[in-house]
């Protein structure tokens, strides 16, 4: 009879060895839901186990000579773990066990800063360093603090309204060159309109315009009177008293003011 070394060695023998070896493999596999191990201290196997693979995958991730295609698998690993080790923290507060995620410490990167995120998705390493990513953690600049307006009224001066405009000295200047200039063709454009009137005298003689406020005249003295001053003549269409008829209306007119004013308090006084 064979030895049981001999035995062992056997190849039926080793391929049952093999396939048991395989069950074994499979059974200390973790399950892909949290929610079929029922076992408090197998679920917190598993979440350690998860840690771990979390921490290898953030160090390797700090390389930024992997390429952004590896980087960005990477990335995308690390987030699939956080939320499998998540369902286990949630399988293992169901069991009795201790809430993770209300007293566990926060995600924080290799420079001790909580790693950002975009709902519930993080970046790690290098992968904050992509084209696209970067522009999520740039903050932007504050807008500046508005001025009152006690703090706009002290830069107000006389600058501001136009009084210290002449003082640069050189506005005064070309204000003189200008001006003589305007004066020297106002003086030209004078000459040669006079120049033009007398040649324009010499060639020809002007006849005298007629005097369009002229009237005939008249022998009725009480409907237009003349009055020559001058070589001009005056007209007055409306007949114009004279001064001794003017102070006989005005005496007139004061001796009936007088009798309307001492007849009336008489007539009282009577009654």
């Amino acid at each position: 009879m064979a030895r049981n070394a001999e035995k062992a060695m056997t190849t039926l023998a080793r391929w049952r060895a093999a396939q048991l070896g395989e069950n074994d493999k499979h059974k200390r596999r973790r399950p892909h839901l949290a929610s079929e191990c029922k076992s408090l201290y197998a679920c917190e196997k598993w979440r350690m186990q998860i840690i771990r693979e979390i921490a290898k995958k953030v160090a390797q991730i700090q390389n930024a000579g992997l390429g952004e295609f590896r980087i960005r698998d990477l990335n995308d690993e690390i987030n699939k773990l956080l939320r499998e080790k998540r369902h286990w923290e949630d399988q293992i507060k169901e069991l009795g066990g201790p809430d993770y995620q209300r007293t566990g410490p926060r995600m924080l990167d290799h420079e001790g800063k909580e790693v950002p995120g975009n709902r519930g998705y993080k970046y790690f390493g290098a992968a904050k360093e992509l084209p696209g990513v970067r522009e999520l953690f740039e903050q932007e600049p504050p807008p500046p603090p508005r001025k009152t307006r006690a703090e706009m009224m002290k830069d107000i001066d006389a600058d501001y309204y136009g009084y210290m405009d002449d003082d640069d000295g050189i506005l005064i200047p070309l204000e003189m060159g200008a001006e003589k200039l305007s004066i020297q063709k106002a003086i030209s454009d004078w000459k040669e309109k006079k120049e033009r009137s007398l040649t324009h005298d010499e060639d020809e003689e002007v006849p005298d315009e007629e005097h369009i406020y002229a009237v005939e005249e008249s022998d009725d003295e009480d409907v237009e009177k003349k009055k020559t001053e001058g070589d001009q003549k005056f007209i007055a269409h409306v007949p114009v008293p004279s001064q001794q008829e003017v102070e006989q209306a005005l005496l007139r007119r004061r001796k009936q003011e007088l009798l309307e004013k001492y007849g009336v308090q008489e007539q009282n006084q009577s009654l």
